[in-house]
């Protein structure tokens, strides 16, 4: 809902074109974390941050099928449209603040157990 909301005119123009991608990458580690939940945050950070590399890595294919599924909403929300340097640290950022959020939250509930 956040990526989805930083897409409208509410958010400020010098964060506009970022903070999609950043809460994407987010979302990219809490559903890794979601799916591999014995694994490390540290190892799910990593995952995640690579997966959204990934995909904006296809962004550079541009075959006429993969575009014609970037051509709806979803698959555009999904796929992006085209590659930006930018996008990499942005995806850094946002998996790295996955890290440290779950980090503080588990260090916060495991503090709590021990009192």
């Amino acid at each position: 809902m956040l990526g989805l909301f930083s897409r409208t005119e509410f958010v400020p123009k010098i964060v506009y074109p970022y903070l999609g991608d950043y809460f994407y990458a987010i979302m990219i580690f809490v559903i890794v974390g979601f799916l591999f939940n014995k694994t490390t945050s540290l190892k799910v950070a990593i995952a995640s941050i690579l997966i959204c590399y990934g995909i904006e890595i296809l962004q550079l294919y541009q075959a006429d099928w993969i575009n014609e599924i970037r051509s709806h909403r979803l698959g555009a929300l999904v796929l992006g449209s085209g590659f930006l340097w930018s996008d990499l640290v942005c995806y850094t950022l946002g998996g790295t603040t996955g890290y440290v959020l779950e980090r503080l939250f588990f260090r916060k509930k495991w503090l709590k157990s021990k009192h």
